[in-house]
C-alpha cells in the first residue's frame, strides 16, 4: 500500500511539474495560416490581421515580429496582452502580381510555442489587371 501511494505522490508531482503556466497565445486562423485566396492589385490594399488570444494566466508580450521579405509591414501590439483578452497583428502585402508564400515570425514570450517564437503565414495570388 505504501508502494502505491509514494507512486502516486510521484505521478502527481511530476504532471504538476510539467504543466505549463504563463501566457499562451492562439491564433483564429487554422493552422496559423492567412489566406488571401485570388486578389486583385487594384482591387485589394493587401491590409490583413492575425487576431488572438491570450489563454494563459499571465499577460504575454509580443517583443518582435519579421517578415521573409521586405514586402510586409506589420503593427504589433505595443502594450502587454493580458489573460482572456485580444490582440492583433496587422500584415500589409505590397500587392506584387504573382503567388504570395510568405512567412512572419513572432517573438513573444508565449510558454506554448518553443522559445516563444511563432511562424505566421499567408498565401494567395495577386491578379495584376483585375
Amino acid at each position: 500500500m505504501k508502494n502505491i501511494t509514494a507512486l502516486l505522490a510521484i505521478v502527481l508531482i511530476s504532471s504538476l511539474s510539467f504543466a505549463q503556466e504563463g501566457p499562451k497565445i492562439e491564433f483564429k486562423v487554422k493552422n496559423n495560416t492567412l489566406d488571401y485566396g485570388i486578389i486583385s492589385k487594384k482591387k485589394d490594399n493587401g491590409l490583413r490581421s492575425f487576431e488572438f488570444t491570450n489563454t494563459g494566466d499571465a499577460p504575454l508580450i509580443i517583443t518582435n515580429v519579421l517578415s521573409t521579405c521586405k514586402c510586409i509591414v506589420s503593427n504589433k501590439p505595443s502594450e502587454s496582452i493580458l489573460p482572456g483578452k485580444t490582440g492583433k497583428i496587422d500584415i500589409r502585402y505590397n500587392m506584387t502580381p504573382g503567388p504570395i508564400r510568405k512567412t512572419i515570425t513572432i517573438e513573444s514570450n508565449a510558454v506554448n510555442y518553443e522559445g516563444g517564437i511563432i511562424a505566421l503565414k499567408i498565401k494567395g495570388e495577386v491578379m495584376a489587371n483585375e
